[in-house]
């Protein structure tokens, strides 16, 4: 067997790997533009203006007003404190809400404070706080008592304990999970989990809305005042609201406090939420095998098996690896999934050994393995918030340095579609790719992507009249 090895982009060790996370992290907080020419905008509101990251999980419109009610079983038992929450101020991506509590009749404001957000890439970000010392008799929530800035005193503090960073990530898809920290100390650790959308009644509407849910295992030790920071956690988050309920289940058994959080009023209205398909997951563990075939060079099926290996703030490496078949191939690849970029491709590897003859393509580029031909062409794979009739073009400068293709992908809608492994109800997605000079390289690629498994099918027409098929097997 002759070998034939390559490297079109450095092979991905795992520092290299926490480099490419890190710089995907910095580009998303820079705001830098990674993705193609003329790709569809991040998911909003019909009627209202897009934005490069997501606002609508938690707008901050001038003007804006919310009423919350907050209560302890035991702390600070119903009726609770009622506080105004607004918009102190708002600069770019970052804004300032402030609170203060409905104080009775002849008395005074005791409970007042501001907490700091910023939209990301990532998600919405906690940048800061500040309050008025939290109710007599709570729970220390340090490990001494001098300069505490710990508290569980207000509605919003019981929504950015223990998840800072984020305090909800974007874009928000079904099997989303992530860890965070929180505190002043960062001495408070959480474990957050989407489950979905769910119908909620909070006072502030008629009817019951749809709110995405989450459910965060909240830990804190070494605190004055343990158990009582950690418990578990659900937070119902509203479209163009915010979060509109909280409940937190505090550690200590039966007899510990339940802390409560509800919307009693607001002067902006529910939207209904972007889609939470995830047709693309890169959740770390997840595996594929697929059947690899070409009409004219590759008749005998090359089995593959994709992985995903490493998982670091939503950037994740896969690996691709022979099974059987004509070829023995090695590759790594570093996908990345942010809100305005959508999913991308940002690094990787492909080695193999094979008598095979392919024809050349431009670049140094070969088609061994599936996520070869799933990353080709130019990013994003998918948009982070897929829409039927979604479309974008080639155009960015470091895609054309990697792929030489130009050419535009266009998002056609859900569709049904047969594999070895199933049948799936799958997102199509159509390429239009050309690269110079090289027919193999030159067509039409159709993929199909289920919801939970990811790329099932791939069908790409070249020009050369040859015709390359991916399927899951299982």
């Amino acid at each position: 067997m002759a070998a034939l090895a390559l490297v079109w982009r450095p092979r991905i060790t795992s520092a290299r790997f926490a480099l490419a996370v890190c710089a995907s992290i910095l580009m998303a907080l820079l705001g830098s533009a990674s993705a193609s020419a003329a790709i569809a905008t991040p998911f909003s509101p019909p009627g209202l203006p897009a934005s490069p990251f997501s606002t609508w999980w938690l707008p901050d419109p001038a003007g804006a007003q919310w009423q919350y009610d907050w209560s302890d079983t035991f702390y600070n038992p119903a009726p609770g404190t009622v506080e105004n929450v607004t918009v102190q101020s708002a600069s770019g991506s970052s804004f300032v809400l402030a609170w203060q509590n409905v104080p009775p009749a002849g008395g005074q404001v005791t409970d007042a404070g501001t907490v700091s957000f910023q939209d990301t890439d990532l998600g919405i970000v906690n940048t800061n706080w500040a309050s008025t010392p939290p109710l007599a008799g709570e729970p220390i929530l340090c490990a001494t008592t001098s300069q505490c800035a710990n508290s569980l005193a207000s509605a919003y503090y019981n929504v950015i304990w223990g998840a800072r960073d984020p305090v909800l990530p974007e874009p928000l898809l079904q099997g989303t999970s992530w860890s965070a920290t929180g505190g002043a100390q960062n001495d408070v650790a959480s474990v957050n989990t989407y489950l979905g959308e769910r119908y909620v009644s909070v006072p502030a509407f008629p009817r019951p809305v749809q709110a995405a849910v989450i459910r965060s295992d909240i830990s804190q030790a070494g605190a004055l005042g343990d158990p009582y920071g950690s418990g578990e956690r659900t937070t119902w988050w509203v479209y163009g609201v915010g979060p509109v309920k909280v409940v937190f289940d505090h550690a200590g058994g039966a007899l510990a406090p339940v802390t409560t959080v509800e919307l009693q009023s607001t002067s902006l209205k529910p939207l209904p939420p972007p889609p939470d398909a995830s047709y693309l997951p890169l959740k770390q563990g997840m595996t594929g095998l697929y059947r690899l075939t070409n009409s004219r060079y590759l008749r005998t099926p090359e089995v593959e098996r994709v992985t995903v290996a490493k998982v670091q703030n939503a950037s994740a490496e896969l690996t691709a690896t022979s099974v059987s078949g004509p070829m023995r191939v090695r590759g790594a690849y570093v996908l990345t999934t942010r809100l305005a970029e959508g999913i991308s491709n940002i690094q990787g590897s492909t080695s193999a050994a094979t008598l095979l003859k392919f024809p050349p393509l431009g670049h140094d580029l070969h088609f061994f393995t599936p996520l070869d031909l799933m990353t080709y062409g130019f990013n994003p794979i998918l948009p982070a918030y897929p829409l039927a009739g979604d479309s974008w073009r080639s155009g960015n400068a470091r895609d054309l340095h990697v792929y030489g293709v130009r050419g535009s992908t266009t998002i056609i809608g859900v569709r049904r579609v047969s594999v070895p492994a199933g049948r799936f109800r799958a997102l199509e997605v159509r390429s239009v790719l050309a690269q110079r000079g090289h027919p193999f390289g030159s067509g039409v690629r159709l993929m199909w992507f289920a919801p939970g498994r990811g790329l099932v099918k791939l069908v790409f027409r070249q020009r050369d009249r040859s015709v390359t098929q991916v399927e899951l097997i299982r």
